[in-house]
């Protein structure tokens, strides 16, 4: 599942309750958070569908905790 940037939402990646932060390139706030896991990507797919994206990439950057940070990219 896919959670919205929230105060309360960025409160539970800070403590460390996500996996992952979603970012897109050019922005500073996050566009959301989610768990990593295989239905988290096909939803992202299907949101970059609905919006025209032919292609969908995800670059992962992996950081100390363990957490990782995606900054998703669409083509077409």
């Amino acid at each position: 599942m896919i959670y919205p940037p929230s105060n309360e939402n960025q409160t539970r990646w800070n403590r460390g309750d996500f996996k992952v932060q979603l970012n897109v390139p050019n922005n500073t706030r996050p566009m959301g958070f989610c768990d990593g896991s295989a239905a988290d990507v096909a939803e992202l797919q299907a949101l970059a569908e609905s919006e025209g994206a032919d292609e969908m990439h995800i670059d992962k950057k992996i950081l100390k905790t363990g957490r990782e940070i995606w900054t998703l990219r669409g083509g077409g």
